[in-house]
């Protein structure tokens, strides 16, 4: 089996390989191949799994093309394709810090592994953040009439958070939990309001068709995705990459949580600083308003049992 810095020198590198080696390759070999050339950012950023799904083939099939070039597995070939793209962070992902976790391994070791790689995707994802991109979504979302969140999975779960926060500085803000239910509200968007979609992949059919609904009707469409490339991309004004970094049990769709609410908690910060006033007001106000449910501090020092309110 050939070395990894053996396929990469063939042929102007390893795309170079792919251009002129991909349209001999049996069918499935080949449409991994012309999914890699047609993105290979994306494809560096991309887990064995969306690699499969954005091919139409298989992960089985995604590793039997790794092996035929020459690599051990996915992970070495994803890595070279970092390389050969100029992503130096993501190239430093196998050498650096691995993403594996072994069933055995103790959790010391899966708190290092866990940390660094959300660590990672936070700044890679802070280091592409457009600064104007967020100051236009703000001061939209500042003077709208309706803004309208969907995300499902672990997406949903962002664009709840993002809800929650925005509700507190009181922005009229919505978070829809089922297709039809963001449907039928983004058609009611006029121009002014705001439309939030959130998708890892950029491919979920009814976060697409929701932003896309919102946009008929006049609305600012925001776009919070790890490919820029993706359908969901397409239809958006305004569109957010977030970096993820997988590691065992945690898959692309799974790591993207912490540079997803990122992103979004730069937009509410920067909404409450167009809102100050409103928003020093209401935030006084929540906090008043829930306080007596808190427990009283006593001897917070000293815990003996369990207090009574």
């Amino acid at each position: 089996m050939k070395r990894m810095t053996d396929v990469t020198g063939e042929s102007g590198g390893l795309l170079g390989r792919l251009r002129i080696e991909g349209p001999g390759m049996p069918e499935a070999l080949a449409r991994i191949a012309e999914t890699i050339l047609a993105d290979p950012e994306a494809a560096a950023n991309a887990s064995i799994v969306d690699l499969a799904e954005r091919s139409g083939t298989s992960t089985a099939t995604v590793t039997r093309f790794s092996r035929t070039l020459g690599f051990r597995g996915y992970a070495n070939l994803r890595v070279a394709v970092a390389t050969e793209t100029g992503r130096a962070v993501q190239a430093r992902w196998e050498t650096d810090i691995s993403g594996d976790i072994a069933p055995g391994d103790p959790l010391t070791d899966v708190l290092g592994v866990v940390t660094n790689a959300d660590t990672r995707a936070i700044h890679d994802t802070a280091a592409a953040l457009d600064p104007a991109a967020v100051d236009r979504v703000a001061a939209a979302i500042a003077g709208a009439a309706r803004v309208e969140l969907f995300g499902l999975g672990s997406s949903g779960t962002s664009a709840r958070e993002m809800a929650f926060r925005l509700e507190r500085i009181r922005v009229p803000v919505w978070h829809r939990t089922d297709s039809h239910t963001a449907l039928t509200n983004a058609a009611l968007l006029l121009p002014g309001d705001v439309a939030i979609g959130l998708s890892h992949s950029g491919r979920t059919r009814e976060v697409i068709e929701t932003l896309a609904e919102a946009a008929d009707h006049g609305a600012l469409t925001v776009a919070v995705t790890s490919y820029s490339r993706s359908p969901l991309a397409e239809v958006a004004d305004v569109v957010f990459t977030t970096a993820v970094q997988e590691t065992t049990f945690r898959l692309a769709a799974l790591s993207a949580l912490h540079s997803q609410l990122l992103v979004l908690d730069m937009i509410y910060v920067a909404v409450a600083q167009r809102t100050y006033e409103r928003t020093a007001e209401a935030l006084e106000l929540t906090v008043r308003a829930v306080d007596a449910h808190r427990l009283p501090e006593k001897n917070p020092t000293r815990h003996r049992g369990r207090s009574k309110p």
